[in-house]
């Protein structure tokens, strides 16, 4: 699939074409992930942040917002809970919080993975390298930092810089991969600016960057935000619908047909009827309830309304494994690492 496929694949319209597109990634991913679909529990252990994303309520400029960050006995019941519903994996996300010591949180990693046999996914940002060293030596299993877009004017705009020498996010992402550490990274589809061009270039870093997990979602702005009131440009922009979600969902499974990758948060808050079954049905293996204290869940809102928040843990591991069974799917068991496979035979594209 080279990039002149993937652009007509992001600009194709014709519902016939889509269902083939739709087709072809299920069944790669049928043919390399298997059926399951495997249950993630979301921790959302802080919404501290110390960035102004221009697009995310938890910016650290937002005053309206109450703060919290979770106690160490908090984390370890949402992971009984997790056991409890049989998720092989807990997901510990935060802000980029200064406050979360390093030392502190390889203590919580160390009590999860002396007492369950969950992997633990870390997503807490931009870290030093010493501090993601002592996680992975804690034993946590995957680290989740998403590069958001290849377009490096573009990723200004919407993270503007913090004063820190670090390397840009696709560079640390080789680091952590060097650590050990299963690597995930992703983006956000229809940010203001982004072209068909740049999104192309996404895709196909996707499969360079040779990625155990991919995250993909709409762009859903918080309104407390410098671009949360900004229209979507018209003409050769990208629009941040379902289904442009579920082209790039699609076609990042036939770039990296053994990836683990997720119907998102952000894809069934778009879509709350048909956006987590939508996903599954065209690449993804992976489902993400959410865990977080009922107390914690509404303040953690890095944009509104988002899916779950007003749900019980019980409430979203019902509606998670429904979507599953609904769809002839089975639930996964185990951690639900990566597996690597070779190429399936007949998986090539061509342009629409």
């Amino acid at each position: 699939m080279d990039p002149t496929d993937i652009s007509s694949w992001l600009t194709e319209t014709d519902e016939q074409k889509l269902a083939g597109l739709w087709s072809l990634a299920d069944r790669i991913r049928a043919g390399h992930v298997g059926t399951a679909v495997h249950l993630r529990g979301l921790i959302e252990i802080s919404n501290y942040c110390v960035r102004h994303c221009a697009y995310c309520g938890l910016h650290t400029g937002n005053t309206s917002l109450k703060r919290y960050r979770m106690t160490e006995t908090e984390i370890i019941a949402c992971a009984e809970t997790a056991v409890r519903f049989g998720y092989g994996t807990v997901v510990l996300q935060s802000g980029e919080d200064r406050g979360i010591s390093a030392e502190w949180l390889a203590g919580v990693i160390q009590k999860i993975k002396h007492s369950t046999t969950l992997a633990v996914t870390l997503s807490l940002g931009e870290r030093h390298p010493d501090e993601l060293k002592l996680w992975r030596r804690a034993g946590a299993d995957r680290y989740l930092l998403r590069f958001e877009t290849s377009d490096r004017e573009l990723y200004k705009k919407i993270h503007p810089p913090t004063g820190s020498t670090r390397r840009h996010r696709i560079e640390q992402l080789a680091a952590i991969r060097e650590l050990g550490y299963e690597t995930g990274s992703g983006i956000m589809v229809g940010i203001p600016g982004q072209t068909f061009a740049s999104l192309t270039r996404d895709l196909l870093l996707f499969r360079d960057l040779d990625l155990d997990m991919v995250g993909i979602g709409p762009w859903l702005p918080h309104p407390d935000t410098v671009l949360g009131a900004e229209s979507l440009p018209a003409d050769n922009h990208v629009p941040n619908t379902d289904l442009m979600s579920c082209k790039v969902l699609a076609l990042a499974r036939i770039l990296c047909p053994d990836a683990n990758i997720p119907a998102t948060t952000a894809l069934a808050t778009l879509n709350p009827e048909t956006g987590r079954s939508h996903g599954l049905e065209r690449g993804a293996n992976v489902l993400m309830p959410n865990l977080t204290p009922d107390r914690y869940k509404k303040l953690y809102e890095i944009y509104p309304n988002k899916s779950g928040s007003t749900l019980s843990a019980e409430q979203c591991d019902h509606i998670a494994k429904k979507t599953i069974r609904a769809l002839g799917r089975k639930i996964g068991t185990g951690q639900g690492s990566r597996i690597k496979t070779t190429p399936a035979i007949g998986s090539t594209v061509t342009a629409s």
